[in-house]
């Protein structure tokens, strides 16, 4: 029996740890490509340029242009290969971040996420998209990032949506990674940047996964709501910093070396729907996960404590929270039909999968969770 677990090399989190950032780039050398979006280099100017005079090192500015497509990962190789970085840095959000992946190619990556909107830093895998935005492919590396660097004084000043998107999408850790353990899904393989066919077979998660993504969703009951409110008041407190780490590394092990389940193919079918598009990945993912525990029929108990976990931070419960107020039963199964394609992760689910079935669970979780939300308000 094959086993993996997946994992960034180093993980550093705490206050103002960015004003480290140039210890971590002369372990590669004295010059750093920096992808980022003006916007975010902006925000930690004063900090990049204390640790540069510090550590004596030079970033070189890449003029990001917010796009994570083959071009522009060919470009940002170009300045790296004509500037002589000796590292890549990606800083910022999700296409920054897997800009930077796909720049570096699983070589000398140091990662410093300013929101906590997913788990993607710690993973070896970026989503490649066409110059006008469009989905082209997924992009895997042969390893994760060398270093994870999280500044949380940075993510304290960030809007508080992003970190409460961070907790939808960490709150289906824990179901999909128990949901593709009893299903025996081999959930992870290395693969090479755009393709599909694996320098190595799919292993199965381990112990050590499932006890992390139980870990993510037991801190999230614990200190979701208190993070909330320090994010709202821009203040570290040690809550904040549980679920930044929850959000981004617990998260982001769990779902890499345990798998996906329902919720992220339900989040991948409702991109369909127009509504859903201002609406952040977690956001989604908060309410797929919902729809899989419908699909499931997790117990009563379990589920009206996700939901009251949702309602408490902000989580979408009902598809009019994610932007669908109308959804016809033709809508409904096209969404389904999208969530249930051979290559989707709904298929890890321990039992067989029909798009019946699923457009069933999704149709009865909206209404749960509109009727579970008006009883609350109602009290």
């Amino acid at each position: 029996m094959r086993k993996a677990f997946i994992s960034p090399t180093k993980y550093v989190q705490g206050e103002d740890e960015l004003l480290n950032l140039g210890y971590f780039v002369n372990s590669f050398g004295s010059s750093a490509l920096l992808i980022a979006h003006p916007y975010d280099v902006l925000r930690v100017k004063d900090k990049l340029e204390a640790t540069a005079a510090k550590f004596n090192i030079t970033f070189v500015e890449s003029g990001f242009k917010g796009e994570c497509s083959r071009e522009e990962v060919a470009r940002l190789q170009g300045i790296a290969a004509e500037k002589g970085c000796t590292c890549t840095i990606g800083l910022g959000g999700g296409k920054a971040i897997d800009a930077a992946k796909c720049v570096a190619q699983g070589e000398a990556l140091i990662i410093c996420p300013t929101i906590a909107a997913t788990d993607a830093p710690t993973s070896h895998s970026a989503v490649l998209y066409t110059p006008d935005g469009a989905f082209d492919d997924y992009a895997y590396f042969k390893q994760s990032p060398s270093v994870v660097l999280v500044d949380t004084t940075v993510i304290a000043n960030a809007p508080t949506r992003f970190l409460v998107a961070g907790m939808g999408d960490a709150l289906s850790t824990y179901f999909e990674a128990r949901a593709t353990s009893k299903s025996y899904s081999r959930v992870n393989a290395s693969l090479p940047m755009g393709s599909r066919e694996g320098h190595c077979a799919p292993a199965l998660g381990t112990n050590a996964a499932l006890a992390l993504a139980t870990l993510c969703y037991e801190m999230l009951l614990k200190d979701g709501a208190k993070a909330k409110i320090a994010s709202d008041c821009n203040m570290v407190t040690q809550a904040l910093e549980n679920i930044v780490e929850t959000n981004i590394l617990l998260s982001g092990l769990g779902f890499e070396s345990a798998g996906l389940g329902g919720a992220h193919a339900i989040h991948d079918g409702l991109t369909i729907l127009e509504g859903t598009h201002s609406y952040y990945h977690g956001e989604k993912v908060a309410f797929g996960t919902l729809a899989q525990l419908v699909l499931e029929n997790a117990p009563t108990e379990e589920l009206h404590q996700v939901l009251d976990f949702c309602l408490e931070v902000g989580l979408p419960v009902c598809l009019a929270d994610i932007g669908v107020e109308h959804i016809t039963t033709e809508e409904l199964l096209q969404v389904a039909e999208k969530a249930c394609i051979p290559e989707e992760s709904i298929h890890s689910m321990p039992f067989p999968i029909t798009v019946k079935e699923v457009a069933a669970a999704i149709g009865t979780a909206d209404r749960i969770g509109q009727d579970y939300k008006a009883r609350r308000e109602a009290q």
